[in-house]
């Protein structure tokens, strides 16, 4: 297969279990996470949309559409990264996310990056 490499944009995320916001009793479960959002093409790239599937324990799935990331639209050269911290409040102790950027490139076109599926899960939830 093959990729324009003008277009190459690597995204990695980790998720982190923040106890002291999460109310176990009341099915509460408070999670930040940090993105990474590499641009590894030949233009630069800006961030217009984000899209997020996120799936709970239970198999329920809500979706996040929205501009841009934490209030921002980052243009992304070439070589460079955006890093950026928020979060996501599940009802059960384990879940995933997964999802993609619609970006915007320096010669007017338009792709999409992955964001690759990551778990969302409370220590000691898995063993």
């Amino acid at each position: 297969m093959y990729r324009d490499l003008r277009y190459q944009v690597n995204v990695v995320a980790q998720a982190t279990y923040i106890d002291e916001q999460s109310n176990v009793a009341e099915g509460r479960f408070v999670f930040t996470y940090t993105v990474t959002i590499h641009n590894e093409g030949t233009l630069p790239a800006q961030l217009l949309h984000r899209y997020w599937k996120i799936t709970d324990g239970e198999g329920a799935v809500r979706e996040v559409h929205g501009d841009g990331v934490v209030g921002e639209q980052p243009t992304i050269v070439p070589g460079d990264a955006f890093t950026y911290t928020s979060g996501a409040v599940l009802e059960t102790a384990v879940g995933t996310m997964e999802g993609h950027f619609d970006m915007l490139a320096a010669d007017g076109e338009s792709f999409q990056a992955s964001i690759p599926l990551f778990s969302l899960s409370k220590p000691s939830a898995l063993h």
